[in-house]
């Protein structure tokens, strides 16, 4: 039978179990979730399977900033400063990262270490209020979300910076911490130009939250004009000043507002994001958090943006728990939150299993799809047969030497050389050409005779160094 919202404390017994709960399962679940996607990251890196040039981008700005240089990123072009691609000055933070283990390798677990952390400060949150059965259970569904495996799948993003900000600053604010969630929101702004919007949007919450706490009041309206002036300064000034080509870059990737609710999977989406938050996440005002992000993206013209299958969704997770546990309440108060009131009643139980079982079944549902479980296949950690002719073809290319390379080996060849991309804008000519046959960056095929493209492509002489296994290599004499 359900408990009455205006019962008394919680038993001891119970208490006692909510403690050790909180103090042992977040934790835990942290660890757990930190080794699965960094073991799922040094298999795909051992692999050698390349999502697509980003890993390399990524590691190669991780190395710039290691060296204590602007982040120019050749594999993108000539002298292009990364800061003018996306604004992510907070990726200064790779620099001790790449002092420590100066690879891309590194920067996988860096951000599965990232994602796991993010759990404690929410799964903690969630025992308090929903006990320690469903508030572990939540906090479980949260950590291996299918937009944390997904983003964990396509390797290293910017974004990994962001989700245990969210995660504390949501934790803060659902604690009645409003100059904490001030705080910790405030550098997410540095993490991507686009999450000046969710700041000054969460600034708004904060103010509404604490309207009769002038104090709180006035953080919150200091954080939404701090979100939004940031916003407008980095998209329309600091980015194109940075740009190469004087601009913005992803201004052609939006479309008509009119396209926002077609085609059908942004419903999907949608809909997905909704379960995490258990539908009933839907009643809090947090959830209002996913509409700067979810407008972007579905007025984008990118088809990856519209999915649920890759990094986008990962700064969506917190907020979907978030909103769960605010609408689902907390046990020791008796109220939770609704879109109307501050104070509505806690929801009987039988709601709060039914929300935190769709938040998991979610995830439980995509089975097989979901790219974690790679680690508990014993064939997925064979090494690939490739793996040998792959270090090979690095080795038959002399270190510091200008290298253009498809996506295949670009990570990995970042550490030891200059790298630009082998279909790149660049107007320096390689040093060395090294290509992968197998690579799905070819498109309709690699050149059969790459001395000869490389040849027509650059207007020098090479000579073939390197062929086995897929790859080849090609130097100037």
């Amino acid at each position: 039978m359900d408990r009455p919202t205006n019962s008394p404390a919680v038993p001891a017994v119970s208490a006692e179990a909510g403690r050790r709960s909180r103090r042992l399962v977040p934790p835990l679940l942290a660890l757990a979730a930190t080794l699965a996607y960094g073991m799922l990251g040094s298999q795909q890196f051992h692999r050698l399977v390349a999502r697509s040039w980003d890993l390399g981008i990524f590691t190669q700005l991780a190395r710039a900033y290691g060296e204590l240089r602007a982040p120019i990123v050749p594999i993108k072009g000539d002298d292009v400063n990364l800061l003018g691609d996306h604004f992510h000055p907070l990726l200064v933070m790779l620099a001790p990262v790449w002092w420590v283990w100066p690879s891309g390798e590194a920067l996988l677990w860096t951000q599965a270490l990232l994602f796991g952390l993010s759990a404690i400060p929410l799964t903690r949150l969630a025992i308090d209020r929903l006990g320690p059965g469903l508030g572990s259970l939540a906090g479980g569904a949260y950590v291996f979300s299918f937009g944390l495996q997904s983003a964990a799948s396509v390797q290293f993003h910017e974004i990994a910076v962001a989700v245990p900000l969210l995660a504390l600053s949501l934790t803060a604010l659902l604690r009645g911490r409003a100059l904490g969630a001030v705080l910790w929101a405030a550098p997410l702004v540095f993490v991507k130009e686009d999450l000046g919007l969710t700041v000054a949007l969460l600034g708004v919450l904060i103010a509404l939250r604490h309207r009769e706490h002038p104090r709180h009041r006035r953080g919150g309206w200091v954080l939404a004009g701090w979100g939004a002036g940031w916003f407008v300064l980095s998209t329309f000034v600091i980015l194109p000043l940075l740009n190469t080509a004087g601009q913005y870059d992803y201004t052609d990737n939006l479309g008509s507002p009119l396209e926002v609710f077609w085609p059908p999977v942004k419903w999907l989406t949608v809909l997905m994001l909704l379960l995490v938050a258990g539908l009933i996440g839907g009643r809090s005002p947090l959830i209002a958090l996913m509409l700067p992000t979810l407008a972007w993206r579905f007025t984008g013209t990118v088809e990856f943006y519209w999915d649920w299958y890759w990094h986008y969704n990962a700064v969506l997770m917190p907020i979907a728990l978030a909103a769960m546990l605010d609408a689902l309440g907390d046990r020791r108060t008796g109220h939770a939150t609704a879109w109307w009131r501050r104070d509505a009643p806690l929801p009987v139980r039988r709601i709060r299993v039914t929300a935190v079982a769709a938040s998991a079944a979610v995830t439980l549902l995509l089975g097989p799809a979901m790219p974690v479980l790679d680690v508990l296949r014993p064939a997925q950690w064979e090494p690939t047969w490739r793996a040998e002719p792959a270090a090979a073809a690095l080795g038959a290319v002399p270190d510091g030497s200008v290298l253009a390379v498809d996506i295949t080996l670009m990570a990995q060849a970042v550490p030891d050389h200059d790298v630009q991309w082998v279909h790149g804008p660049n107007q320096r000519v390689p040093d060395c050409v090294l290509i992968d046959r197998y690579a799905f960056s070819w498109g309709d095929g690699p050149p059969q005779d790459l001395q000869s493209w490389a040849q027509q492509q650059w207007g020098a002489e090479y000579q073939k160094e390197f062929e086995s296994g897929g790859f080849t290599v090609v130097c100037r004499p």
